[in-house]
């Protein structure tokens, strides 16, 4: 499935929606694409808050719309940021992707010039509390 992936598609995507994060404070724009089963991509920019707690990632946003729009199976997540290195996704968003998606979901970060870094979800959460536990 990784080889089916469109991922310029959905860095492109990313990119796109980056320009539009609400990042103020920060100065740190961050978009994320998510590929669903159904072929539809979704994208969501890091909105933050003078109170900052209340700020929300790009990943979040993203699935936060897909959930909106009716989607609930995510097969992909990409995400840029304008760092010399690729970001990961932070705690909290690997955790709202882990109530989603189960550990084989692949999660690319990519950098403007194109450096990237390849991931599963089960790398970077390898002990994901989810419905399982309740």
């Amino acid at each position: 499935m990784a080889d089916e992936i469109p991922w310029e598609r959905l860095f492109d995507e990313a990119i796109g929606v980056a320009r539009r994060a609400h990042v103020p404070y920060s100065r740190f724009p961050v978009g994320a694409a998510v590929l669903y089963a159904d072929g539809s991509v979704v994208s969501g920019c890091n909105v933050e808050n003078a109170t900052y707690g209340l700020t929300v990632c790009a990943e979040r946003n993203a699935l936060a719309a897909g959930v909106a729009q009716g989607r609930s199976q995510p097969v992909a997540v990409a995400v840029v940021a304008n760092t010399a290195t690729p970001v990961p996704p932070c705690g909290m968003c690997r955790q709202v992707m882990a109530e989603f998606a189960g550990p084989n979901l692949p999660v690319q970060s990519r950098t403007p010039k194109g450096e990237v870094a390849r991931y599963t979800l089960g790398e970077l959460l390898p002990h994901a509390f989810t419905k399982d536990f309740l």
